[in-house]
């Protein structure tokens, strides 16, 4: 029960994110970006204390750093290019962090995941096809993108344990605030917040802050090996939501491609499933 309830709650913060990312991708066609991403941060509410010596700790500058440049990036990248092609390009975030993973925290990968990670990439090389005639220079936004998000993940854990989950996302929110003016400012546009405008960004914040709430409840609910690979479905909302509101129509290479991601990322989390059940079993036998 606890996991369909998990399973549920995954698929609602991947459908707000997606309707989330479709607002901000709207009003940037009116509004600067760095002006956004302001008013976004600007209403996230802070439930604990803020400050805390541990804040200027390597892990927690490193994750400022990607937090940065992987939200920046992202937000760019579904304003420049299709939301479909951006949403399936970010889903290559986890098998990044499994490779940062063995590599940083000496965590042993086995060769079919490996493989795995190998066929994700072929389909991120699919949809953004380098060299070819379909190559799409903004689309590099969200591998820069993935690569910040996945650094993100990567130093958070290796946060200091006196830092709770909310004091950590209060300070991946926070430290966006001065980049949005410096964007804003270099950008040098008016803000222009019509009504129409005004009311994306407020949509925004409000599915915004409901994703991060719906997850929370996703992750806490059950196993994570069995409501992890919902994230997935946040592809499938970017993808229709692209089609039914900018009018994109994918073609059969991005399709191919997203589904390699997906399916390579499914793959490696049922193995990383097993390998724990494994562990467990072994571990109870031993006891």
């Amino acid at each position: 029960m606890n996991n369909t309830k998990g399973s549920l709650y995954m698929v609602v913060a991947m459908a707000a994110f997606a309707i989330e990312d479709m607002l901000i991708k709207s009003a940037a066609e009116t509004a600067s970006l760095g002006y956004i991403l302001i008013f976004m941060l600007l209403a996230w509410r802070k439930g604990q204390k803020i400050l805390h010596p541990a804040i200027v700790t390597a892990p927690i500058l490193i994750r400022a750093l990607c937090e940065v440049i992987g939200r920046f990036s992202f937000a760019l990248a579904i304003t420049l290019t299709p939301l479909s092609s951006a949403s399936a390009i970010l889903q290559a975030t986890p098998l990044i962090a499994m490779i940062g993973a063995a590599l940083l925290f000496g965590e042993h990968v086995g060769i079919k995941r490996w493989l795995a990670v190998l066929v994700g990439f072929i389909g991120v090389l699919m949809i953004i096809r380098p060299g070819l005639a379909g190559f799409e220079a903004n689309s590099l936004l969200a591998v820069i993108a993935t690569l910040g998000f996945a650094g993100r993940d990567l130093a958070t854990r290796a946060a200091p344990p006196v830092l709770s989950n909310m004091q950590l996302g209060v300070y991946g929110f926070f430290v966006l605030i001065p980049a949005g003016i410096a964007i804003a400012l270099y950008q040098n546009e008016p803000s222009q917040l019509n009504f129409l405008t005004s009311l994306q960004i407020i949509g925004a914040i409000i599915f915004g802050v409901a994703a991060y709430h719906a997850l929370t409840i996703a992750m806490r609910a059950g196993d994570v090996s069995v409501i992890a690979p919902f994230r997935y479905t946040r592809l499938l909302f970017a993808l229709a939501l692209g089609i039914l509101i900018f009018g994109e129509s994918p073609d059969v290479m991005t399709l191919l491609g997203s589904l390699l991601v997906v399916i390579s990322g499914v793959y490696t989390l049922s193995q990383t499933r097993k390998k724990i059940s494994s562990t467990v079993v072994n571990n109870l036998r031993s006891g």
